[in-house]
């Protein structure tokens, strides 16, 4: 049960949704019979539609729904081989050969919402709940820090003792712990919807993206796992949560679905209508896409038995048609996958991932533990170091990237996609991941990932002699200059 606290501020909170609701004249966009007539329709479509769509999706400029249906429908495995070369060449012309890292910081899990599938629902008495102090905020930074971090999502749960100006606390405590030289320089935030003035108070903190999943953009199943008279029970609320931050200023927005709670093919689309809305309303589409699958949590039937689970080969498939369907939105893959499996769908498209990740509430305080069960939403299924990790990356011809440069050079929403749809981000995002590679390399690699990532970062230098002399020239003065003491330098 909720505490009379709790209850009173849910209930303030549910007032502002309703009224919010109300007074909301956007149209909802997730039409779920065109969606299902669309997957009805293109149903085992022939070889030759495919080769259409594909003929579309390497001219870069994305997929309508119907478009990729057809892909999500292609039942033939030798041409499902055709559209995972699509989605690698698509990915290397957009983003290059780089694979962006971060880290999930949890702040807090306590409550007020009863999500059927999450650890953290409040009427879970088996977990833990809990947030972080000061101290211990400080703490888990200079953890990751140490271990070469420059980048976070930190996550919060909706509840009072997490609202909005604890929000913004711990993103100024995050930015201004420091640890040697070690600092994160992008802060993300994964929460819950909230008020465009809301909005506004995390934009004058700087914070990055802003992440909020819509979990399922199947209507029913939306309710079904989200109770009535809960704050996360309004589905226009969460639908729009991105489009009230767009209009406060937030201008690179992330969003995502939990695979396994609804067809895998009708949230695909659902993915891709939420891109659409936002940039036929904004001119720019989301920053990121997440795709998660449910992964077990304790005390949690939902999650360990998923009501629509999407096999290791239909999770390639979803990662492959995003890319096709939206070539210049950044694909997350997270930890909640096997590492075998991570080494065989990045090609297909992914251009960040978290490495070296806890997500249990001050689990990086005990990085030995790889999993604390009673204090974490769910189970990772990769638990090992950023260092492996990154060794790993460059064994497959990866250059791992902790670059911020863009969203410290102003390279956001709009202004970054300008330069990806000329194909110009690889000018800028390549030869800072050489030196954000180089930062790690120098101050926290273990010698044999620092011997292999040296030859990977001589090997990008030479391609970039060949292809952009005068800006490979000024890479290499500036690795000399991060050789003799510098650091964070960027184009």
């Amino acid at each position: 049960m909720l505490t009379p606290e709790e209850e009173d501020w849910r209930e303030k909170r549910l007032a502002l949704i309703r009224r919010y609701e109300a007074a909301e004249k956007r149209e909802d966009f997730i039409k779920e019979e065109k969606i299902t007539e669309i997957l009805a329709r293109t149903a085992d479509p022939p070889r030759a539609a495919v080769a259409e769509v594909l003929s579309k999706a390497r001219e870069l400029h994305g997929l309508n729904p119907e478009e990729a249906a057809v892909l999500l429908n292609c039942r033939d495995a030798e041409v499902w081989e055709e559209i995972f070369a699509t989605a690698r060449q698509i990915k290397e012309a957009v983003y290059g050969n780089r694979i962006v890292l971060f880290a999930p910081l949890y702040i807090s899990s306590p409550c007020v919402n009863n999500c059927a599938y999450c650890g953290f629902r409040h009427t879970n008495a088996a977990v833990n709940k809990r947030t972080l102090t000061a101290e211990e905020l400080a703490a888990e930074v200079r953890i990751l820090t140490q271990n070469g971090h420059k980048r976070l999502i930190v996550v919060y749960g909706e509840h009072p003792v997490s609202d909005i100006d604890f929000m913004c606390r711990t993103i100024e405590k995050i930015y201004a712990t420091k640890n040697g030289r070690g600092e994160i320089r992008r802060v993300n935030v994964n929460a819950a919807p909230l008020t465009v003035a809301e909005y506004r108070q995390l934009k004058e903190v700087g914070i990055g993206t802003y992440q909020v999943f819509q979990e399922t953009y199947h209507h029913e199943t939306y309710r079904k796992m989200h109770p009535a008279n809960t704050l996360k029970g309004s589905y226009r609320w969460r639908l729009f949560a991105l489009h009230r931050a767009m209009e406060a200023g937030i201008d690179d927005v992330a969003i995502g679905v939990l695979f396994g709670l609804y067809d895998w093919r009708f949230e695909v689309l659902g993915l891709i209508c939420h891109a659409l809305d936002l940039e036929r309303e904004f001119g720019v589409g989301p920053h990121t896409i997440s795709f998660p699958r449910l992964e077990p949590a304790l005390n949690t039937p939902v999650a360990s038995a998923p009501p629509y689970p999407v096999s290791d080969a239909d999770f390639k498939k979803v990662i492959a048609v995003l890319r096709c369907a939206v070539p210049y939105t950044g694909l997350i893959l997270t930890c909640r996958e096997r590492p075998t499996l991570r080494r065989e769908v990045i090609p297909l498209g992914v251009s960040q991932t978290d490495a070296g990740s806890r997500i249990a509430v001050g689990g990086y305080a005990q990085m030995a533990r790889e999993h604390i069960p009673d204090r974490q939403q769910f189970q990772l299924g990769d638990t090992r170091s950023l260092d492996e990790f990154i060794r790993e990356l460059c064994e497959d011809g990866y250059i791992p990237s902790f670059c911020t440069a863009g969203y410290r050079a102003g390279r956001t929403g709009c202004h970054f996609m300008s330069f990806a749809k000329k194909g110009l981000v690889k000018n800028f995002c390549l030869p800072n991941a050489v030196l954000t590679f180089k930062e790690y390399l120098l101050d926290y690699a273990t010698p044999a990932t620092r011997e292999i990532g040296e030859k990977t970062i001589a090997a990008y230098v030479e391609r970039f002699a060949q292809q952009m002399p005068q800006r490979a020239a000024v890479l290499k003065e500036m690795l000399t200059r991060m050789e003799a003491g510098e650091r964070d330098l960027y184009f």
